[in-house]
């Protein structure tokens, strides 16, 4: 039941996205669209209310219980990032907004992967956070073995995301075009122009997330 409910929340993630920026941009209904997606969290909250009525209700704690909780911690860290992401490609099809920077080179990628890498940081966070909530909830004398076996898959990611995100510090990626590359774009791939704030450029566009 909880793998049902895990994947029915990552559906509606999906359709949740999918119908807020169709009324954002399609539909010309930007407050109501950006209402939808502020419904996104809902699916978490749901989620998280399941799992700690499976657990007080008898569950055995196992592997579900860890899936769910790298479920939310993963759109706690990177859910906004995801949203604001197709949203800014969604302005720029539909909506007339600038077009989405494309692969950043040297310092500039460099300073995106440490900032990927600190979304992961917080959603494992997150995670690491329920595992333990769960272990402390169901108490002593039940086996908690795949709960923790979770919490080492969390860090394992951790660790080699900061392993990825050094090899780009350490041997910087060239541009193949000859461009510069300690600049033109911040850590989020978003473009600095004419010295400006980035934020100022998604004005052009009706209902710009924050």
């Amino acid at each position: 039941m909880l793998v049902a409910l895990i994947i029915a929340c990552e559906v509606g993630f999906w359709v949740l996205l999918a119908a807020g920026l169709a009324l954002r941009y399609l539909a010309r209904m930007p407050r109501l669209g950006a209402a939808v997606l502020l419904c996104e969290p809902l699916l978490e909250l749901v989620l998280f209310v399941f799992t700690t009525l499976d657990l007080k209700n008898g569950g055995r704690p196992g592997w579900t219980h860890g899936l769910a909780a790298l479920y939310i911690g993963y759109t706690v860290g990177y859910g906004h990032y995801t949203v604001k992401w197709l949203d800014r490609h969604a302005a720029h099809r539909w909506a007339g907004g600038p077009k989405p920077p494309g692969t950043t080179y040297g310092r500039a990628r460099a300073v995106h992967e440490w900032k990927l890498w600190v979304r992961t940081l917080v959603a494992a966070s997150v995670s690491l956070g329920l595992l333990e909530a769960a272990i402390l909830y169901v108490g002593d004398g039940v086996d908690v073995d795949g709960i923790r076996q979770w919490q080492f898959i969390v860090l394992r990611i951790v660790g080699i995301q900061a392993l990825v995100a050094a090899t780009y510090s350490i041997w910087p990626r060239k541009d193949p075009a000859g461009g510069a590359a300690a600049g033109g774009a911040t850590g989020d791939g978003e473009p600095v122009r004419d010295g400006g704030d980035p934020a100022g450029l998604l004005k052009r566009w009706p209902g710009r997330l924050p």
